[in-house]
């Protein structure tokens, strides 16, 4: 299932992937950081919703209380709950 994701407080405006049960690939982000935002993509390509979640929930940019990753985390968790509620 493709999901698509708003981001808050954060530079990137979108994030998007494939979901399938609790497997995460596909993911792109709309604006950002550019490069990183690519290697983290390729780097959890593969990775579950509770792999990403271990790895980046909490993550902070700057002051903000969020980050591209957290949001990320974010929006995994939304698309796993959805799916398995559908």
């Amino acid at each position: 299932m493709k999901y698509t994701y708003k981001t808050k407080m954060v530079c990137s405006q979108e994030i998007s992937f494939d979901i399938n049960g609790d497997v995460i690939t596909n993911i792109a982000f709309v604006g950002g950081c550019n490069g990183n935002l690519k290697a983290i993509s390729k780097v959890l390509d593969g990775w579950t919703v509770e792999q990403i979640e271990a790895k980046l929930k909490g993550n902070t940019c700057g002051v903000r209380p969020t980050s591209c990753a957290d949001q990320l985390c974010i929006a995994v968790r939304k698309a796993y709950e959805e799916q398995k509620n559908s």
